[in-house]
């Protein structure tokens, strides 16, 4: 996939992952028309690329604008705008099926109309349900999501599978474990943050003892991945895991904020969690994704779990 002097749209430019990705883009030479409706994403997050001729920031409902001319000329189609919050689809089964089904096969489709032939989305280790098959290769099956997030990302694959295959259209897809690091606006690191600056004596944990025990991954080491996996893939619908080589337990992370926010005799408060420990309906216990498919096309992340929960800790301690 050609990812160098192109005309690149990339939806979702203003939230985490999506902003990180503008910057790359831009700095590979490329002209980039960014789309977000701010409603969770941060015009801040792109102060260097508003000043760079090559990009434009357009403001609009992915749900409701007109998409077409927002495609005209592009090259390739980076659709990372989606509603991530798990817990939602709890409560609201109405917001994944829109923000996430809806708005990518409105954008396939727009695709489709405007000759745009190549596809990078990000889609998540959630898909995968809970496996047994620990780390979790991209062939593993049957797929079962256990959250209404996860099936609305596995959804999305499969529309963009069908697409690509029918209208010889190309895609990459990144399953990505927990990703972490600077402007991102909402995970466990910013809910422990949040409650410890409200009391540094104790400290409420989602969950039971010693709770999930997942990969994380540091947003330097996932855009990394991205590029390699979209420049170097030759399959029509080339499918990469992005994650570290280890995981590590919430208890460890609540270990590593307290430490890096120098506090001392932090007493843990466990809630005890649903459905026999978790930390929320559709939290998946365990997760460490295979990367082996990715190092072979020459990527292997720079830290382990704890370093990337380290690092993401101080950046968010120094915003």
């Amino acid at each position: 996939m050609r990812l160098r002097g192109c005309k690149i749209v990339v939806t979702g430019c203003a939230g985490f992952i999506g902003s990180h990705l503008v910057d790359r883009l831009l700095a590979m030479g490329n002209e980039v028309v960014g789309i977000d409706d701010l409603s969770a994403g941060k015009t801040e997050f792109l102060e260097g690329p508003a000043g760079n001729p090559r990009f434009r920031l357009v403001e609009g409902d992915l749900l409701t604008m007109k998409l077409e001319p927002m495609l005209e000329g592009a090259n390739t189609l980076c659709h990372f705008a989606a509603n991530p919050d798990v817990r939602v689809g709890a409560s609201n089964t109405r917001t994944h099926f829109d923000q996430n089904i809806e708005v990518t096969f409105r954008l396939l489709e727009a695709c489709r109309k405007m000759g745009v032939r190549d596809i990078i989305f990000p889609s998540t280790s959630t898909v995968y349900g809970e496996t047994e098959v620990i780390p979790t290769p991209e062939d593993f099956g049957p797929m079962i999501p256990i959250s209404l997030y996860g099936a609305s990302k596995l959804a999305c694959e499969a529309l963009i599978s069908a697409f690509c295959n029918t209208f010889e259209m190309r895609a990459v897809i990144y399953r990505f474990a927990n990703v972490v690091g600077t402007r991102s606006t909402h995970n466990v690191l910013h809910d422990f943050i949040r409650k410890l600056k409200d009391n540094p004596d104790e400290l409420e944990i989602l969950g039971a003892e010693p709770g999930t025990c997942k990969s994380y991954v540091h947003i330097s080491d996932c855009v990394d991945a991205m590029m390699v996996a979209a420049e170097k893939s030759e399959e029509r619908v080339g499918i990469f895991n992005i994650g570290s080589l280890d995981r590590t337990f919430v208890r460890d992370i609540a270990d590593i904020v307290v430490d890096e926010m120098g506090l001392q005799n932090v007493k843990y408060s466990w809630t005890g969690g649903v459905q026999g420990g978790r930390g929320w309906i559709g939290d998946v216990r365990v997760m460490l994704l295979s990367v082996q498919k990715l190092e072979a096309l020459g990527w292997s992340p720079s830290m382990g779990s704890s370093e990337a929960i380290r690092r993401a800790i101080r950046e968010i301690l120094s915003q």
